[in-house]
């Protein structure tokens, strides 16, 4: 039978994504790691390759086409002796049905006989959907009961996230045969409140205010998307609470412009903010307990200190991982970081390289900015945000008073993760290792 190809999942959190660019027509014939096509993520272009070799018989996915649902089939691959008359209707895509409405059963006649790009959970088939003790149909995704199923539970106890309290993946993959009882559906107590989430203004109703004023509406692409919808999990979800320290430089000044001077002929020019990458990084290792994520019902406490660093791009920003960063050296730090930000802003980032890390920093001194409080970026504990190094009156350690180059940094914290203790002593230790810059070359 045709292969369907699937729109594929390019990140662990891609739901969905656009078809950019063919590379391929139909006709053409194709082997195992052949470009078919350009995919547009929320975060970056990527290329997609064959898994199988055949001719592309049916395209069915168009260029530009935005919002493509991830394993939604996106073309058809005949193999050695198939023809177009073999695709069939099998292969159109199905219409979208009401989001009241049940979801269709798939069969053995509409489901493909191979999945390009469809994992083998995926393939197989669902079990026939259940329904609760009223006799009432409980609407689920194949994906899900078969999830399920696997794991013992009866989906009449499970509580929904999906439209219309629909049973989807996120709702059952989490569990496990211990946490049977806790798959019950919460029964609110009585004459206790129903929870109303927050909703603003619809869109008709801001643009109605600004009827009569000139403006341009500015679709959101997928990035902006995904920034607007985390920045707001995370101001909901996020305990943050806010630590402020001021760090003199004037040492560290001296000790950059020494290096800079002995790696000119290398043609290696370090910044301030290398200095603070391994000032962080270091830091990671000195505080070990605040060197962990948050993950969902326990802390993950990391070996390594793999530091992000926030990189604005046009229509938004990427935040690129420092892995292993306490192992590695000022210069090293320093040419990664630029690979990084000069990919990240053509978005060629792959996602491995812009997922993961326990820490954030994010540098708004460079644009002139004295201080200011960053969003914590989940799962981190914590983000660094960073002030400009100014010229200002300090008393010194005679009690007399000097000009110094201070830097105003402020941590954000989730309080989840870290407490306030362990918090000021992950932030004195960042001090400590940017007040006396040689240390950390020892």
């Amino acid at each position: 039978m045709p292969i369907e190809i699937l729109m594929p999942a390019l990140s662990p959190t891609m739901e969905e994504g656009t078809l950019a660019k063919w590379l391929v027509k139909e006709g053409d014939t194709v082997s195992s790691g052949d470009i078919l096509c350009e995919i547009e993520t929320d975060k970056a272009t990527m290329e997609f390759e064959a898994v199988d070799e055949g001719t592309i018989g049916k395209i069915m996915i168009s260029n530009g086409t935005e919002g493509v649902k991830v394993n939604t089939p996106i073309a058809v691959l005949l193999e050695d002796g198939e023809s177009a008359d073999d695709i069939g209707a099998a292969s159109a895509p199905e219409p979208q049905a009401p989001s009241n409405a049940a979801p269709a059963e798939a069969s053995d006649a509409t489901a493909p006989a191979k999945g390009h790009g469809r994992s083998e959970t995926d393939a197989a088939p669902a079990p026939a959907a259940p329904k609760s003790a009223e006799g009432d149909r409980i609407f689920a995704s194949p994906l899900a009961r078969r999830i399920a199923a696997d794991k013992g539970f009866n989906l009449a106890d499970i509580k929904g996230s999906g439209p219309h309290g629909r049973i989807v993946k996120a709702d059952v993959e989490g569990l496990s045969k211990s946490d049977a009882p806790k798959a019950a559906v919460a029964e609110a107590p009585k004459g206790a409140p129903a929870a109303v989430a927050a909703a603003g203004p619809s869109a008709d109703a801001i643009a109605k205010i600004y009827a009569d004023r000139e403006y341009e509406e500015v679709k959101l692409d997928g990035m902006r998307k995904t920034i607007a919808a985390r920045l707001t999990e995370a101001k909901q979800t996020v305990p943050h609470f806010y630590l402020r320290r001021d760090i003199q430089l004037d040492a560290l000044m001296a000790f950059r412009a020494q290096l800079n001077k002995q790696l000119e002929p290398r043609g290696v020019k370090l910044s301030v903010n290398d200095f603070i990458i391994k000032a962080c990084a270091l830091a990671l290792q000195q505080v070990p307990d605040a060197n962990a994520v948050w993950a969902g019902d326990r802390m993950l406490k990391l070996k390594p200190s793999d530091v992000a660093v926030a990189v604005a791009i046009e229509g938004g920003l990427f935040t690129p991982v420092l892995k292993d960063a306490e192992m590695k050296s000022l210069s090293a730090l320093s040419a990664e970081m630029k690979d990084l930000a000069t990919r990240a802003k053509s978005r060629k980032l792959a996602p491995h390289e812009y997922q993961g890390g326990s820490f954030a920093i994010s540098n708004l001194g460079m644009m002139g900015i004295d201080n200011f409080d960053a969003v914590i970026n989940p799962p981190h504990g914590a983000i660094l945000a960073v002030g400009a190094g100014v010229k200002k009156p300090v008393v010194d350690a005679e009690g007399e008073v000097a000009v110094a180059t201070v830097m105003s940094v402020t941590l954000s914290v989730d309080h989840r993760v870290i407490d306030g203790a362990l918090g000021a002593e992950l932030l004195n230790a960042i001090k400590d290792n940017l007040e006396a810059p040689m240390t950390m070359l020892a």
